[in-house]
């Protein structure tokens, strides 16, 4: 099948569902929807018109998707009007949800895909995006996994950590993408700690509450990206902080250390700080090795080159680089500012624009190609 094709197709599908009536996330959801579909029988049935087929298998997903929804919304004022009677259930059904779609027989990684696409309500993109796959990837790994529990019954709760791992970038998805997902996560995750005596449970609820207090020092007017060490930390939340740090200690003392402790260790050291310059990233530096240590992920080894360029100057945070593959997302920003710092300007702003070409939302854009700006109007004449 021709991948180059079914892309180049998506955004004239989009334009025509959004004409005939569907506002613009839903015709993008309506469309994903099909893209899967898609690839899961053009191999053995290709169509004629494939832009004719997409757009009528996504106008059927659309208008799916709306009925259910004003059925939804019918149900929820049938519940408004008359509220259910006895005690409130420590844990709601949208818990067992994400549990029950963590199945047994789902590979971790696929089971994360279809929970944050079933339930998490994420797009086949953003997901995609989350794993560090292409999109056509990510909507196979969705459809296979369907076909895998079609007609089991779903009566097994999944793995833990799948679950957590699903928490986990539906929060971060909420934190910094355009669905609003943060404070759902947060609140699952608390039921979730109320169920069980994990403390990888409790670490990751600790790093989410730490990072939530920062949210509202995130961005300035009109969206704009603030990075951390320009916040405004007056404006970071000393109540939810408190909390974190508090739920992260007991959790360090159980002395069984897990990935999201050690983010959350890390985390309570920004938030220690009254000032960016005060930050101990010496001690980052540290946690950074054990998460390290916990995961092996590029990601982390990234995060760690910008800690070690702090904590021991910039040419040690290049020197760090050398292990992190040169195509991972935000590689070139990172290379940027250590570039910038050691005094190579030229260089820096090369590479800002650089990132903001490969930015995956607009105000990441945006702040990169201001960086870059600001570079060049350093640069002598």
């Amino acid at each position: 099948m021709n991948e180059s094709l079914l892309r180049e197709l998506v955004p004239a599908v989009i334009g025509v569902l959004v004409r005939r009536g569907a506002d613009f996330a839903s015709a993008e959801d309506a469309v994903q929807e099909a893209l899967i579909r898609a690839l899961d029988t053009w191999p053995d049935d290709p169509p004629r018109d494939p832009k004719a087929w997409l757009v009528a298998v996504a106008w059927r997903r659309f208008l799916d998707a709306a009925r259910a929804e004003a059925s939804r919304r019918g149900r929820e004022l049938v519940v408004h009007v008359e509220p259910p009677t006895g005690p409130v259930p420590a844990a709601d059904d949208t818990l067992r949800l994400y549990l029950l779609c963590a199945h047994p027989t789902l590979t971790p990684a696929s089971a994360v895909a279809l929970t944050l696409r079933a339930v998490g309500g994420l797009t086949t993109r953003q997901i995609a995006a989350a794993y560090l796959v292409p999109e056509a990837t990510m909507a196979q790994r969705i459809s296979r996994a369907k076909r895998r529990i079609t007609g089991l019954p779903l009566d097994r709760t999944g793995d833990l950590g799948t679950v957590l791992r699903v928490f986990y970038l539906v929060f971060n998805e909420g934190y910094g993408g355009d669905v609003d997902l943060a404070a759902e996560a947060i609140r699952l995750t608390r039921q979730l700690v109320a169920l069980t005596d994990e403390p990888e449970v409790a670490g990751l609820l600790a790093l989410m509450l730490l990072h939530h207090a920062r949210r509202a020092s995130r961005t300035g007017p009109g969206g704009r990206l603030v990075p951390l060490g320009e916040q405004d930390r007056s404006r970071w939340d000393t109540g939810l902080i408190a909390e974190g740090v508090a739920i992260l200690q007991a959790a360090l003392a159980r002395d069984r250390l897990g990935e999201y402790q050690a983010q959350a260790a890390i985390a309570a050291l920004h938030a220690d700080a009254r000032t960016a310059a005060e930050t101990d990233w010496v001690q980052i530096v540290e946690w950074y090795d054990e998460l390290l240590l916990l995961t092996g992920s590029p990601v982390v080894r990234l995060n760690r080159a910008v800690a070690v360029g702090e904590a021991d100057g910039p040419r040690a945070g290049l020197a760090a680089l050398a292990d992190v593959p040169p195509d991972l997302p935000r590689y070139a920003a990172v290379t940027a500012y250590l570039h910038e710092r050691v005094g190579d300007l030229e260089r820096a702003a090369e590479l800002y624009v650089e990132a903001a070409r490969a930015a995956t939302s607009v105000p990441e854009r945006d702040h990169l190609t201001r960086e870059a700006a600001r570079v060049r109007q350093l640069l002598p004449p």
